[in-house]
C-alpha cells in the first residue's frame, strides 16, 4: 500500500531546515517533521549540483529513492521528509545506502517496526 508521495514546495524544504528534527552520516543528511497529512509520508532528496552533473545527481536520486521504496511498508505516517544526498552517497553501495537511511528513520522515530 503507498503511503508517500513527493514533496515538492520550497517553503516546506526551507521549514523542514530550520525546524526539523535532522540525523546526519556519512553519505546523507535526513531532516524530518510532523505533517498535516496523517495517512502519508511526503519525501523529498535533493543532491546538490556540486556532487556532479546532472546524470549523476539523477542516478543518486533515483537510487535513494528506491531504498525509501523498499522500506516503505516499515514507516511510520505522517511525517514530512528531506533527504539530502551527500558525495558519498554517489559511489555508495546500494545496501550501505539502505542501512544508513534505515538508521537514520529509527533515531529519528519513524520506523514503524524496530527490527
Amino acid at each position: 500500500m503507498l503511503h508517500s508521495t513527493s514533496l515538492k514546495e520550497s517553503g516546506r524544504f526551507r521549514a523542514l531546515y530550520a525546524r526539523g528534527k535532522s540525523s546526519g552520516g556519512k553519505r546523507m543528511v535526513v531532516y524530518c517533521m510532523k505533517s498535516r497529512f496523517r495517512e502519508l509520508n511526503r519525501i523529498g532528496i535533493t543532491v546538490s549540483a556540486k556532487l556532479g552533473g546532472a546524470v549523476v545527481r539523477n542516478r543518486t536520486r533515483r537510487r535513494l529513492r528506491e531504498v525509501y521504496r523498499l522500506m516503505e511498508a516499515n514507516t511510520a505516517c505522517g511525517f514530512d521528509v528531506v533527504v539530502v544526498a551527500r558525495h558519498a552517497a554517489i559511489e555508495a553501495p546500494f545496501e550501505a545506502l539502505q542501512s544508513e537511511l534505515i538508521s537514520h528513520f529509527k533515531k529519528l522515530g519513524m520506523m514503524r517496526n524496530e527490527d
